[in-house]
């Protein structure tokens, strides 16, 4: 499958499933984000990316910690729904873009979270250099790789080989590895 192919898949996945995904996924999806947040700190002027935002189920656990929040994501109907957690949180803005073509000058962000993002991606080592590539020198980067689509040693092998510093792996009963990392470069 083409690159294009696999992302307008996944894109009309998600449109499709947008207004009943929170209902599906909302506490496995909230129990990764709690297990990061356990294992980091967000400054209160700190500039976040949410990548493959979804319905941005993460903006009720940092939005009022950050300076701002973005969330992006390919999925124009996610976005509608995220779009109620932005209406109440000031600090929110939402941008239709691809992940791995973000519109977004190097070096800009201090945290970067992509949950439940590298598997519905053709190319997850281009994802992740583009990630870094917006993401500032030693920032914090946390993510989630679907445990039957990457074992953990491959998991770490992606990361490690995208230039990652991998600083802990959370792998517990949830049905993926939560990585925290930190960006080298």
């Amino acid at each position: 499958m083409s690159q294009w192919k696999k992302k307008h898949s996944v894109m009309k996945h998600y449109d499709l499933t947008a207004n009943i995904y929170d209902t599906q996924y909302a506490e496995e999806q909230e129990a990764k984000i709690e297990a990061a947040l356990k294992n980091i700190k967000i400054h209160d002027h700190a500039l976040v990316l949410d990548v493959g935002c979804g319905t941005g189920l993460l903006f009720k656990y940092v939005a009022n910690k950050t300076q701002t929040t973005v969330g992006l994501d390919i999925s124009r109907k996610t976005l509608i729904q995220a779009k109620k957690w932005a209406k109440t949180l000031d600090t929110i803005h939402l941008l239709l873009a691809d992940a791995d073509h973000m519109p977004f000058k190097e070096n800009l962000f201090n945290y970067t979270f992509a949950i439940t993002l590298l598997q519905n991606m053709p190319n997850p080592r281009k994802t992740l250099k583009e990630i870094m590539r917006v993401t500032n020198q030693e920032a914090t980067i946390v993510i989630t790789g679907l445990k039957k689509i990457f074992p953990l040693e491959s998991f770490k092998e992606l990361l490690q080989s995208s230039g990652l510093k991998i600083d802990n792996i959370i792998d517990n009963s949830l049905k993926c590895h939560v990585a925290i990392c930190t960006n080298p470069s």
